[in-house]
């Protein structure tokens, strides 16, 4: 999602590295609609091999690179989940894992200084076909002080 504003840079400022399981990368490798850099040739960006199986019947419901996030986040506690999918959200929450949207990245860059503008930043987002609730990047602007409510 960020890669579609040029903003991917924002997830090395704000985490240090980011681990991404195997099917992730493999995922984002086939193409799509946003074009993603090649994950491994990003310096910051730290491939781990999948899980063979998983015996937790609560993950059955996700697709293969959101199993193998929350499986790998499941061994560091102490990490941030970065997934906006509905339902792998939930999972991870009643994992009790730690999650962040890529609006909730926007905001922490905007809060750290590093964008201008996290309505600015959202909107692009939406420009380029990711659907986000108009209502929702209202609200975090507000919160931000971007706009008046």
């Amino acid at each position: 999602m960020l890669s579609s504003i040029d903003q991917l840079q924002l997830l090395p400022k704000l985490f240090g590295s980011v681990y991404v399981a195997q099917s992730v990368i493999e995922e984002c490798a086939e193409g799509g609609r946003i074009l993603v850099p090649h994950l491994q040739s990003l310096s910051w960006v730290v491939p781990v091999a999948d899980e063979s199986s998983s015996n937790m019947p609560v993950l059955f419901e996700l697709d293969r690179g959101e199993k193998q996030t929350l499986l790998l986040a499941s061994k560091h506690l102490e990490s941030t989940v970065i997934i906006d999918e509905r339902l792998g959200r939930n999972v991870a929450e009643y994992m009790g894992l730690q999650v962040i949207g890529t609006l909730g990245v926007l905001a922490k860059a905007k809060t750290s200084g590093l964008i201008p503008s996290f309505y600015e930043a959202a909107q692009g987002m939406r420009e380029q076909g990711i659907h986000y609730s108009t209502g929702l990047i209202v609200r975090l602007a507000q919160y931000l002080g971007e706009i008046n409510p």
